[in-house]
């Protein structure tokens, strides 16, 4: 009875030990693991330390590529823009060589032009220059029998111009002017008879007022003739009355064609029915400012030679 008392006063002890013991095991292990957690954040503290040393060193690298980076760019910059000014210097060079090329190519082919037309034949030869009996045209091209006033009469013209007679009379033609070739080329020797004719015919003044001497007459040319309409009987006199000389003075221009002696000129009375080939150009520079052949300057006519045929 006595063991079982005894007993029974010693478990509060047992067990406030046991309890004892156990709340000393979770304190330490509380120890423990706090101890633990403690070295834990110590390391992860060293590890972010380091990784911010790291991240501090990467961005200082990065700032250091980034300022070498801009410098590389700011060089390359200037290396494109001198690369640029060179090639623009190369250009204008270039451009330059090329104008000049292009310039001794013009005159070039200016000259390889002038080699193939006649110089006489923009000359002012109505008693001025003088074409010997040995002249000739360089060729000449019969007119072709429905062209002609005559049709049985053998007239030519200067082979390079005749084109642009034959573009002149079928243009009136489609405007319903009735427009033939009266005469076209005339020798030396032909001029001659005919001056002589004249002279006995009307006298030597009267002559010399509508009649060239041999030498000096348009027609030996090759590229002047006298047009003629019907209405007039065969004859030129009145010639500028008609429809087809209006409409020559209007159109003669456009196919190189001018009128050799209109009202008032020193040479010869006028003449309504003599016209002369000039080259486009020239006769449109002539119409446009409303001047004769005879008014220009022999040098200035001489600049569109090279184009007469143009």
């Amino acid at each position: 009875m006595e063991y079982i008392k005894n007993k029974i006063l010693s478990t509060p002890i047992f067990l406030l030990g046991a309890v004892g013991l156990l709340f000393g095991g979770v304190i330490i292990y509380i120890l423990v693991r706090i101890f633990t957690l403690q070295n834990q954040i110590e390391v992860l503290s060293q590890e972010l330390n380091g990784t911010r040393t790291e991240l501090s060193l990467n961005t200082n690298k990065l700032s250091k590529n980034v300022t070498d980076l801009t410098n590389q760019t700011t060089g390359l910059s200037k290396t494109l823009n001198n690369t640029q000014q060179n090639i623009d210097a190369v250009k204008s060079q270039v451009g330059g060589v090329e104008q000049s090329v292009g310039a001794i190519g013009g005159a070039v082919g200016n000259l390889q032009k002038l080699a193939q037309v006649d110089p006489q034949i923009l000359k002012k030869y109505s008693k001025v220059y003088f074409l010997n009996d040995n002249y000739l045209p360089a060729g000449l091209t019969q007119i072709a029998p429905e062209y002609l006033y005559t049709e049985n009469r053998s007239e030519q013209f200067m082979s390079q111009s005749w084109p642009f007679l034959k573009n002149l009379l079928d243009a009136a033609k489609r405007d319903d002017v009735t427009l033939y070739v009266k005469s076209g080329y005339r020798s030396y020797k032909e001029q001659k008879s005919l001056k002589s004719a004249y002279t006995m015919m009307y006298g030597a003044g009267t002559a010399n007022s509508f009649s060239a001497e041999q030498g000096y007459s348009e027609h030996q040319l090759g590229t002047t003739l006298d047009f003629i309409t019907t209405g007039l009987g065969g004859n030129l006199n009145g010639f500028d009355t008609t429809l087809a000389y209006q409409w020559l003075l209007t159109n003669g221009y456009r196919f190189g064609f001018v009128l050799s002696y209109p009202k008032g000129n020193n040479y010869y009375i006028y003449e309504p029915w003599h016209w002369r080939f000039v080259g486009v150009k020239l006769a449109t520079y002539l119409y446009d400012n409303k001047l004769n052949f005879y008014d220009l300057d022999q040098r200035q006519i001489d600049t569109y030679l090279v184009n007469v045929f143009d």
